[in-house]
């Protein structure tokens, strides 16, 4: 099968040939597993952090991807639920033990053994992948191959942001980064929260125009000072800047929810300018979202059908994964960016 790999860690400043076109060995299954053949397969900042070592692949070479979308064309003597031929999604959280306290409290995202797809097991850009039957998500039909890819990462992990945003109808909600992620989240806060002002903070103009085209009370650079202060930021960036910047918008007792897997370290100093008085007291919290549930995977897919929330996405084909990777290491974003596997429609 065709699928692009890569082979070992890169720093994406110096180094812009990240992932090798090979042919694969066809995947097989065990009894409580399925293959599954890949039409379609989100690119995600995640995939960034695994190729420049922030969140290393537990092997080489690995298969990266966990935005995906496909139809199981094989399946394990012990699968009951799947049938061949059904259409599945495929998300970051790949497996968990299934029997410590935190997978016994539907908290599986926090379970020591937590396996995450592309990072500890092949992922989707490729044309054939295997996962068990029980982490396969049945793809609601509202959705093309094409649009239900970023709902599987982008749009659950947005989700799980939030519900951890403790926020209540009227509230104000601020998005710190506008990419994949947040504008999906924003289509769900719309509904949601109906009477909630949502306020967005990017550097890009053209990512501040689409805030306000998808219907955001304000859209602004991160230094800018909003009209009011906010109860909820989700921060989707890779930089610390916007954490200290978000924390001096918020309102007294509110949150400030850190949607990503890794920061980078560039601007890391920044954190230095921290001021406790100034951005941290009066019961600002600051909560990290660690990875995503099946049961967010599963409730966001249902809001999305429910609400009709359809992710912008950007389509290129499996050969282009490396343009598509840069682009977004380069800040050339408008949505989400979505790999189409060759031979599927």
């Amino acid at each position: 099968m065709k699928a692009m790999i890569l082979k070992q860690l890169c720093d994406l400043n110096q180094d812009r040939s990240l992932l090798e076109r090979v042919e694969f060995p066809y995947p097989s299954c065990k009894e409580d597993e399925v293959v599954v053949e890949v039409a379609t397969c989100g690119v995600c900042r995640t995939e960034l952090d695994e190729i420049e070592g922030r969140t290393p692949p537990s092997f080489f070479p690995m298969i990266l991807g966990h935005e995906i979308v496909g139809r199981v064309v094989e399946k394990g003597s012990h699968v009951q639920k799947l049938k061949i031929g059904d259409r599945v999604g495929i998300a970051w959280i790949h497996s968990s033990c299934g029997k410590c306290s935190f997978c016994h409290e539907g908290r599986e995202n926090l379970c020591a053994e937590f396996k995450a797809t592309g990072r500890d097991a092949y992922g989707g850009y490729a044309e054939y992948t295997v996962v068990k039957e029980n982490f396969a998500f049945p793809i609601p039909f509202e959705f093309s191959d094409e649009e239900a890819a970023p709902l599987l990462c982008a749009g659950a992990v947005g989700y799980r942001s939030l519900k951890l945003g403790n926020v209540q109808n009227g509230m104000n909600i601020g998005f710190s980064g506008f990419g994949a992620s947040a504008h999906l989240v924003l289509k769900a806060a719309q509904h949601l929260f109906p009477s909630s002002k949502l306020y967005v903070f990017t550097r890009n103009e053209k990512e501040r125009t689409f805030a306000r085209e998808l219907g955001a009370t304000w859209a602004g650079d991160f230094e800018d000072e909003p009209p009011e202060k906010l109860h909820l930021i989700i921060d989707t960036t890779p930089a610390w800047k916007p954490v200290v910047l978000s924390l001096r918008h918020l309102e007294r007792g509110g949150r400030l929810v850190i949607n990503a897997i890794r920061k980078e370290r560039g601007d890391q100093d920044f954190l230095l300018q921290l001021s406790y008085s100034e951005d941290l007291w009066m019961e600002k919290e600051v909560k990290s979202v660690a990875n995503v549930t099946r049961a967010d995977v599963q409730k966001f897919l249902q809001l999305a059908a429910e609400v009709s929330i359809r992710p912008e996405v950007q389509i290129y084909p499996l050969e282009d994964a490396n343009r598509a990777l840069l682009e977004l290491k380069d800040g050339k974003i408008r949505g989400a960016k979505v790999l189409r596997i060759k031979g599927h429609e």
